[in-house]
């Protein structure tokens, strides 16, 4: 299999498996909207919620490098450049899911 039609395969797989997980970190971000620090402490230090919003986080930096890795296919047409963006897209999208999750966990 070429390495395009991989690449699509997890964008759109990304993209489907990022959709349930928005739609249940948005109705439950309208849920703890307006509470305390403490109520929101307390829900993500709850094990569902937790493990969710980590797969959420890194299915949504998946998905986002895939799409902006795209748009560096089609626009840059400087190799150099190219390479650059793309490493330096892949560093900020699995530093900042793992730094998250540490987060999460040391909650």
């Amino acid at each position: 299999m070429r390495s395009v039609t991989k690449k699509w395969i997890a964008l759109k797989l990304s993209s489907l498996l990022l959709t349930p997980l928005m739609i249940w970190f948005a109705i439950n971000l309208a849920g703890i909207y307006d509470k305390s620090f403490f109520e929101v402490l307390n829900f993500f230090r709850s094990q569902p919620a937790k493990i969710l919003f980590i797969l959420f986080i890194i299915f949504a930096y998946l998905f986002s490098s895939l799409s902006i890795s795209e748009v560096f296919e089609d626009y840059i047409k400087d190799e150099k450049i190219k390479n650059a963006a793309n490493k330096a897209l892949f560093l900020f999208a699995t530093t900042c899911p793992i730094l998250t999750i540490i987060i999460l966990f040391k909650l």
